[in-house]
């Protein structure tokens, strides 16, 4: 099955204090995407020269807060890599005893955990495969 590793997403309290940050570092804003429903904001940045996104670190900043932050350890949130059959993927990793914490119920998205609880994203390459059973009726088993 092919995998595409995504980027790497966390957390920040302040967004513009981390944005600094990681300029600093040499790392340039590539993308930025507002959702005013969820109410939070996604910045991506990455080396120069590196603009196709395989190296990005999402910086998530959510606009109501997020008071456990620096101290409860939410702010690595999860890795993201792209696969080729998000239903073969997850059918594989259940059929050797993986849990699958979200469900991909829309065709494009799930989330797993590594044996250390660490959040890993799996999305569908291309567009979303066509809606199916179990997975259209499968509820979210812990936190993703």
């Amino acid at each position: 099955m092919k995998i595409e590793y995504l980027h790497t997403m966390v957390r920040v309290l302040d967004l513009e204090k981390s944005i600094a940050f990681y300029e600093l570092l040499g790392l340039k804003e590539r993308k930025r995407m507002e959702s005013e429903k969820g109410r939070f904001t996604l910045v991506y940045l990455c080396p120069p020269g590196q603009e196709d996104g395989r190296a990005d670190v999402e910086l998530t900043w959510n606009w109501d807060g997020d008071s456990g932050l620096p101290s409860d350890s939410r702010h690595f949130g999860h890795l993201a890599y792209r696969v080729e059959n998000i239903y073969e993927m997850c059918q594989h990793l259940m059929d050797n005893g993986v849990t699958i914490n979200r469900p991909p119920r829309d065709g494009h998205m799930a989330f797993v955990r590594s044996p250390d609880n660490i959040s890993v994203e799996l999305l569908q390459m291309g567009e979303a495969l066509p809606v199916q059973e179990p997975w259209a009726s499968m509820e979210n088993s812990g936190n993703w």
